[in-house]
């Protein structure tokens, strides 16, 4: 195997390569600016849209689970052949990941701390594609769902535009109106999801105009974010029937396992703080706060949502609901107030969008400075000091994919390849503490050993329950990186450059 792929860099080069004057960017970003951004990244559309499917489960027929092939069932589902949801009990699922989550956020405040550089998890184990998986796809992800929500916006105001303009051009399992019938049948139709495209070029705008803008802009957002879950739990408690919670885990802890692994999407975003390190003030204090209360107050109003959810409505009749809080408003009639939360939720995924299309961008910089993309990925703008090709092509990476593709497809794409950059993380968090264990830590995650080797365990745990299905797209996925790096990046790259300098005996 080719020994190259195994380089590594050293923290101090990472450090000396961020503080050369073309390719720095601008120091704006506090603890509270963090934060703002973390919850923007973490509230958007996955408790708007996943969490159904995560209370009541996916419904398999047995007809087609008898009359289907061997291989094409176990592509198409989950290798625990079937997804049971966990019921009222998913406020435990809940807690579970967040758990899981605190593991990994204390691995990413430790290294965040050590090596303040843009670029994630791809700068702390010089990973590339699952980086991509984890920023882009579950952009595309977001985007699709907010253009859902949009078109309930449209259908308040009673505007029903075209559906080849507003829906995918791919629907897997097809496309149905509330009464049954079919719109669209299962495969590749003629459209594009418009309102998914703009909604991100949009944005891609905003991020090349500066980070001090997009941090502001996001802080609003946020806010709004958190108002409107606040509003949905306090007017939606009074509606809540303890008879509901009964049974409290319908399905036991396979039900909470299982609706723990696709409610993974809603706490993907927390490590993306710490792509805006090199724009940190006062990383070694900043990133550690901003990471783990970033994770706290998203777990609190995660299970303060689905605690209520699951009391005011049968759990059942959240199968296959993908917009399960606002249609649950539209069924009990809350008028106004669902449509403020409708819009809170829409600023959600705006604000998703935002600090995700920052961290996909920052992480092509960081790769392109490392000589593994162009040069031009690590253009900073002259004037707003931004990398503004690397969030152009991010535009555009992100945009395209969303208007063809469903949010299904592309959340658990998604998932996998967030799991694979936590477990890269966490055995980021053992190498450094074995190689460099003397290297100042401003932060160090408590317990010894105990949360980079839970990180590893629980997120290889997770990635073991997700569908077949997942683990052969991010195979190949995997397998495109490295064709990539065979073709330019182990020519390219600067580690490369520095080792062939040496050993012809020249000074680097």
């Amino acid at each position: 195997m080719d020994p190259q792929l195994f380089r590594t860099k050293s923290i101090d080069q990472l450090i000396s390569d961020s503080e050369r004057p073309e390719k720095q960017l601008k120091k704006s970003l506090g603890w509270l600016s963090l934060t703002s951004l973390g919850i923007g990244a973490v509230i958007g559309s996955g408790i708007f849209t996943v969490i159904g499917t995560a209370i009541a489960g996916q419904k398999f027929e047995a007809s087609s689970i008898l009359n289907a092939p061997l291989l094409e069932y176990l592509i198409h589902h989950s290798a625990t052949f079937g997804r049971p949801g966990a019921g009222p009990a998913i406020a435990i699922s809940f807690a579970l990941v967040g758990v899981v989550c605190c593991f990994a956020a204390l691995c990413y405040a430790e290294l965040a701390a050590m090596i303040p550089i843009a670029g994630s998890a791809y700068t702390y184990t010089y990973a590339t594609m699952d980086l991509i998986l984890e920023y882009a796809v579950s952009n595309m992800a977001v985007s699709v769902g907010f253009s859902a929500h949009v078109v309930d916006l449209f259908d308040w105001f009673g505007w029903h535009p075209n559906l080849r303009w507003i829906t995918p051009a791919y629907l897997p399992s097809g496309l149905t109106d509330f009464a049954g019938n079919t719109l669209y049948p299962p495969g590749w139709h003629f459209g594009f999801n418009w309102p998914a495209f703009v909604i991100v070029m949009l944005l891609t705008i905003v991020l090349v105009r500066g980070i001090r803008e997009s941090a502001a802009a996001n802080n609003i957002m946020v806010l709004l974010k958190i108002a409107a879950i606040l509003i949905f739990v306090g007017v939606a408690a009074q509606y809540v029937h303890p008879k509901y919670w009964h049974p409290y885990a319908p399905n036991g802890w396979p039900g909470i396992l299982t609706g723990g692994s696709i409610i993974f999407f809603t706490y993907i975003g927390f490590d993306s703080v710490s792509t805006a390190a090199e724009e940190c003030r006062n990383p070694q204090r900043d990133l550690p706060i901003g990471i783990i209360t970033t994770l706290v107050i998203c777990s609190a109003l995660y299970i303060a949502v689905v605690v209520v959810l699951t009391g005011i409505v049968p759990w059942q009749t959240l199968l296959d609901d993908a917009a399960p809080v606002i249609n649950t408003m539209k069924r009990l009639h809350m008028g106004n107030v669902r449509l403020a939360v409708l819009i809170g939720a829409l600023m959600g995924m705006i604000s998703s969008l935002l600090v995700f299309q920052l961290g996909q961008a920052r992480v092509w910089f960081a790769m392109s400075r490392d000589g593994l993309l162009p040069g031009i990925f690590s253009r900073v703008h002259p004037r707003f000091r931004t990398p503004d090709f690397s969030t152009w092509v991010a535009g555009f990476v992100v945009g395209i994919p969303a208007g063809l593709l469903d949010i299904g497809t592309l959340a658990d794409l998604s998932n996998i390849g967030t799991l694979f950059a936590f477990a890269l993380v966490g055995g980021g968090v053992l190498i450094l503490r074995y190689r460099e264990p003397n290297r100042r830590r401003a932060f160090r995650a408590p317990g010894g050993l105990l949360a980079p080797i839970a990180t590893i365990l629980t997120c290889l745990l997770l990635m073991a329950g997700l569908p077949i299905m997942n683990w052969i797209r991010f195979f190949v996925w995997l397998a495109i990186g490295l064709v990539l790096y065979q073709l330019y990046g182990r020519k390219h790259s600067g580690l490369a450059a520095a080792a062939l300098s040496a050993a012809k005996g020249e000074p680097r």
